[in-house]
């Protein structure tokens, strides 16, 4: 992760020198401008974490230069310097936005201690933007469960906890991706700083762009103030992006230039940004078909998926359903005030022999929705609504068949659910609808008979 970012603004280069000096030495990254101008380009150029600027500049004053800094960068904490303070003119410096007015000679050890409150509050306001920007959902623990799948998935998880490259989380809707992109922001080294999430599914690409960039006062009809994008806000954090694969094609290539660049532009603006954040995606779909129908740039597509992570879904591992489910019962009777609940075996059996192509959100809605509707300590088959979408008690899989028979025999009760529609079976069994033709193909499986 980058240093925390100062720019000392000030046109003696004595003062300069010894900033940077003290600054540098207590880990920071500092740069220097002699001028409002030079101070107001390079606040463009370099994305600083904080501002220091002498009161008086050869073009103009810390009054004339917070305004335009501000326009560019509501939330940037600023501090002015002068020889000659008075009540007055720190006044007047706070309300154009100053956070500290501090007179020199300068008490570098005084400045140290400011500049870290302040990094700390910057931090926090960013990490309350953040929480606004998604929506609240509990946290669950992503590896619940003893199956092989879902340890696999553990211990690779675990090793990548370290590194800053991009992660791709592949998995059917529900599985639980965005519980796993949030774990791994939180046992990371970027744990303490914000994380943002976004859902791009359905987004326009106008809408998206603004969301992700950002965007300039006038920069189209109703933007009557300047915006800071989600880019912005998970600075030194963790950026989310859900159903990556409706990204529109547009929009494609400023989120390459992003992960490979860590730059982008406001809409509107004509100057770069510089910004430190880690990209997890996560999607239901297959972007290397889409990749191949041009719907996904290939150089994107090999950027996000530097290390990619596969979710399995519920109906496969069948063995961790009654963890899973008493697990989330733990939650749901302990939010509702219900105290200890049970399933009983009925119901536990009833669940392992379920489809769930909701998968772990399903099993959630379904578990949440018996609690409420019995008034019992013990949750039974009776209480258990699927929605119709698969026969409550419909066999166990038989371990004794092959993969390709496990596979023909899915498909075919997917498409009876769905009653041949192979649109909608294919949306169910999260691949694309070319590729269940190719399938049904396959396993000589005809839709309409089914």
């Amino acid at each position: 992760m980058a240093r925390n970012k100062v720019l000392v603004v000030d046109d003696e280069s004595g003062v300069r020198f010894g900033i940077r000096d003290f600054l540098e030495q207590q880990g920071f990254e500092i740069e220097e401008a002699d001028s409002c101008q030079d101070a107001q380009h390079l606040f463009r150029a370099s994305r600083p974490d904080i501002v220091i600027a002498d009161y008086m500049l050869p073009d103009g004053t810390a009054l004339d230069l917070i305004p335009r800094l501000k326009e560019i960068d509501s939330d940037i904490p600023l501090l002015v310097l002068t020889a000659h303070g008075s009540i007055d003119l720190a006044v007047r410096a706070i309300k154009e936005g100053a956070e500290q007015f501090l007179t020199k000679p300068l008490e570098l050890q005084t400045l140290l201690v400011i500049l870290q409150r302040l990094l700390q509050k910057q931090r926090n306001h960013h990490k309350q933007l953040a929480s606004k920007s998604r929506q609240v959902r509990q946290a669950i623990d992503p590896f619940i469960g003893t199956s092989a799948a879902i340890r696999s998935l553990a211990d690779q998880a675990r090793k990548i906890l370290a590194t800053e490259s991009p992660v791709l989380i592949l998995g059917e809707t529900g599985s639980g991706k965005g519980v796993l992109a949030r774990w791994l922001h939180e046992n990371s080294p970027r744990a303490d700083e914000a994380f943002v999430d976004l859902n791009c599914a359905g987004l326009s690409r106008e809408l998206l762009e603004t969301e992700l960039f950002g965007h300039e006062k006038g920069a189209f009809t109703s933007a009557t103030a300047s915006k800071q994008g989600l880019f912005e806000v998970a600075h030194r954090g963790t950026i989310f992006l859900d159903e990556v694969g409706d990204v529109d094609l547009q929009i494609q290539p400023k989120l390459l230039k992003v992960l490979e660049e860590k730059r982008f532009r406001r809409v509107g603006d004509v100057r770069d940004r510089q910004v430190d954040v880690r990209l997890i995606a996560a999607t239901h779909q297959d972007l290397g078909h889409f990749v191949r129908e041009k719907k996904f740039r290939d150089d994107l597509y090999f950027r996000i998926s530097t290390i990619p992570l596969s979710f399995p879904p519920l109906r496969e591992r069948i063995q961790d359903i009654p963890v899973v489910a008493q697990y989330l019962l733990n939650k749901v009777s302990a939010d509702l005030g219900r105290g200890e609940i049970e399933l009983n075996d009925d119901c536990v059996k009833a669940l392992q022999s379920y489809s769930w192509p909701g998968n772990v959100r399903e099993l959630r809605n379904v578990i949440e929705r018996a609690v409420l509707l019995s008034e019992e300590k013990s949750i039974g088959l009776k209480d258990l609504n699927f929605d119709g979408h698969t026969r409550v008690g419909a066999p166990l899989v038989d371990s004794s068949l092959t993969l390709q028979e496990l596979e023909k025999q899915h498909i075919e009760r997917v498409l009876q659910e769905e009653r041949g529609r192979v649109e909608k079976a294919a949306k169910r069994l999260g691949i694309p609808r070319s590729s269940l033709y190719q399938k049904l193909k396959k396993h000589q499986i005809q839709a309409s008979k089914v």
